[in-house]
């Protein structure tokens, strides 16, 4: 994993994990990162739906996964570094590039874990490896012309609120840190990017997918937006009014629409597999003894699926399991591990139900999505997150004319 993710958050340990988190948390914890996040994400959710609108007029089907994964990058590098990208509109070609030199680096990288010739594909620059450096060029370029522009934006003062994104918190450190390079600010950037866009992506491609198998979720969800929105008069309701009313305390009492997001999380979690390494000999509470450097890897994809954490109809789609009175009941981290627990549980939790609490409420008031084949079955591709292979293909309804 090094050639790509290098000495981020998700590779390193000890210091530098340390290190990064510490900055990494202090940001997300702060009101001007969530006030700033919710700005942008309205405004990628509004041109989403203009965008889903389009194909509704003609009756054309959309890969939902694409738009999913576009807006989300566009988001994160707004939010995460303080930088316009525009690949949702399909006229930013610089950063459609890199984002499918990124998506390919991603796929190659882990199917490493499976070709033991990968060595030896990488020295005589054959097959994937091949790819995989043409890439790599095209992400380096792009992220340390990123990195040059934010240092010039800070040390000129054009930027008014030089803390107001992550990436510029990690410039302002690594003036203080002969350590800190433009080469670890680009594993940092890279990082939270696969954890700021595939993550948020690829668990809405699978919760549309899922709505679209269970139309009766689908219009649950649609009824508790509607009624929080106080949308009735819904031909009167442009895109752009719609998220006035979609205010942050609208946002958080969407239970149900919450509940169906983590029941989505619960049976395609975006990190279908997680390891550990253990510092020190340990015994599991099932009394399985652990010795110091062992690796143990837990599978996330099948913890969600066991009948003796979730009952008889644990491979149901039901989001009524997380509903106690009308209010959402979070589970243990432990026991529901999509977020990790313990002192690496996910430090954008929030961030991003709010990211796909916002996207979803958007579309689903003003359309009604069914599979464009409906005898349809989703698989993933193999990669560190779980992504849909072959994307998947809707047909957005107008839900008023």
């Amino acid at each position: 994993m090094k050639e790509l993710f290098g000495d981020g958050i998700f590779t390193v340990d000890g210091e530098k994990w340390r290190h990064q988190r510490k900055l990494a948390s202090y940001e997300f914890s702060t009101k001007v990162l969530r006030d700033f996040s919710s700005v942008v994400f309205r405004a990628k959710a509004v041109n989403l739906a203009k965008k889903i609108e389009q194909a509704a007029r003609i009756s054309a089907s959309v890969d939902i996964q694409d738009l999913f994964m576009k807006a989300t990058l566009d988001s994160i590098f707004k939010v995460g570094f303080g930088f316009k990208l525009d690949t949702l509109s399909g006229s930013d070609e610089l950063g459609s590039s890199f984002s499918k030199a990124f998506d390919d680096s991603n796929h190659i990288v882990f199917w490493r874990y499976s070709d033991i010739f990968w060595e030896a594909k990488r020295y005589f620059n054959i097959g994937r490896e091949k790819q995989l450096k043409r890439n790599l060029r095209v992400i380096d370029e792009f992220v340390f012309q990123l990195i040059n522009r934010k240092r010039e934006q800070m040390n000129s003062g054009t930027v008014e609120k030089t803390k107001e994104d992550i990436l510029s918190r990690f410039v302002l450190a690594s003036k203080n840190d002969s350590e800190m390079t433009d080469r670890y600010l680009r594993d940092i950037i890279l990082n939270f990017l696969i954890a700021g866009k595939d993550t948020t992506a690829n668990t809405l491609s699978w919760f549309f997918y899922m709505l679209c198998r269970n139309p009766l979720v689908q219009e649950n969800v649609v009824v508790e937006i509607d009624d929080l929105t106080a949308s009735d008069n819904r031909d009167d309701c442009s895109i752009d009014e719609f998220m006035l009313n979609l205010t942050e305390k609208v946002v958080d009492r969407m239970h149900y629409l919450h509940a169906a997001l983590t029941e989505t999380l619960r049976l395609f979690p975006a990190i279908p597999v997680d390891g550990k390494v253990a510092e020190e000999d340990d015994v599991l509470p099932d009394g399985f003894k652990v010795k110091k450097g062992d690796g143990i890897n837990y599978l996330t994809y099948a913890m969600g699926r066991m009948s003796f954490l979730w009952g008889d109809d644990a491979e149901e789609f039901r989001p009524e399991r997380w509903i106690e009175k009308g209010t959402f009941q979070a589970k243990s981290p432990f026991k529901f591990v999509s977020f990790n627990a313990g002192p690496r549980i996910c430090l954008g939790k929030e961030f991003a139900y709010r990211q796909m609490k916002i996207l979803a409420a958007t579309l689903l008031h003003f359309f009604k999505f069914k599979l464009k084949d409906e005898s349809y079955i989703a698989a993933y591709k193999t990669m560190f997150t779980l992504h849909m292979d072959h994307g998947l293909a809707v047909i957005p309804i107008p839900r008023f004319s």
